[in-house]
């Protein structure tokens, strides 16, 4: 599938590594659809990249909210041909914290927005993209998960994170495989230590910190990395069902 015409739906667009997508898949020839809960700032993220941008506020956790939004989104851009789920939160915490054990409420809220919220998508994503002209492969569509390496390396803390991002791994397979059928592919990404806006908040001690578990290269991944990835997949048509790590070689120690 080509990038230059792809019409594309980005959630978590306002920011982070979802903005990093929409303005790569832009700069590429793209019509993206910026998606997210923050209005003001996806409204700034969908004006910076311009024409071939637009923004559209959506809570991913409300089923109704993400049909009618998808819905408008396919009208605006004529057709939906990637969908890439950048929508998610970190939802740190321990189990049996100073203040006593986690709330059952706080670990769902986690399940909600990073694994409800991305089935939600996919599912209006793949109902809509099933009704695409097949290209010559017989493909119709694109379905990308952002997961974490915490899938597979999680740390103390990150119980409800990685419970989400291992599930979103687990999804992948089991969907490429039903979507096979309607010529729609199905894939992960595993980012690793990125440079997001939730690490401008820490102090540069600690962003060394981090950058310095990252055996090659030696620093904080770049969310115009994560990009690049995204549009390798999209062209690729053999990359289905398959979760990609883009983590330099990091591996999480325990906390």
């Amino acid at each position: 599938m080509n990038v230059a015409g792809l019409r594309a739906i980005v959630t978590g667009g306002a920011s982070g590594l979802g903005h990093a997508v929409a303005r790569h898949l832009a700069a590429r020839g793209a019509h993206v659809a910026l998606l997210d809960i923050q209005e003001g700032p996806g409204r700034a993220a969908a004006e910076s990249i311009g024409a071939a941008a637009i923004f559209l506020r959506c809570d991913v956790t409300a089923e109704s909210e993400v049909e009618e939004t998808f819905a408008r989104a396919a009208t605006a851009l004529d057709g939906i041909d990637l969908l890439v789920n950048c929508a998610g939160v970190i939802g740190a915490g321990r189990v049996l914290g100073r203040n006593g054990p986690m709330a059952g409420d706080f670990f769902a809220r986690v399940l909600q927005i990073n694994l409800l919220g991305t089935f939600l998508c996919d599912k209006a994503a793949a109902a809509l993209m099933q009704r695409n002209q097949p290209t010559a492969d017989g493909e119709r569509g694109v379905i990308i998960h952002t997961s974490s390496v915490a899938a597979f390396d999680g740390q103390i803390g990150q119980v409800a994170y990685s419970a989400t991002k291992a599930a979103l791994v687990g999804m992948t397979l089991p969907l490429a495989r039903e979507f096979a059928a309607f010529g729609i592919r199905v894939m992960s990404i595993a980012p690793g230590i990125f440079h997001t806006p939730m690490v401008d908040g820490m102090t540069p001690e600690l962003q060394a910190s981090l950058a310095s578990q990252v055996p090659f290269p030696a620093r904080l991944g770049k969310p115009e990395e994560y990009a690049q990835l995204v549009e390798a997949i999209v062209v690729n048509p053999m990359l289905n069902g398959e979760t990609i790590r883009l983590d330099g070689a990091v591996r999480l120690p325990p906390k």
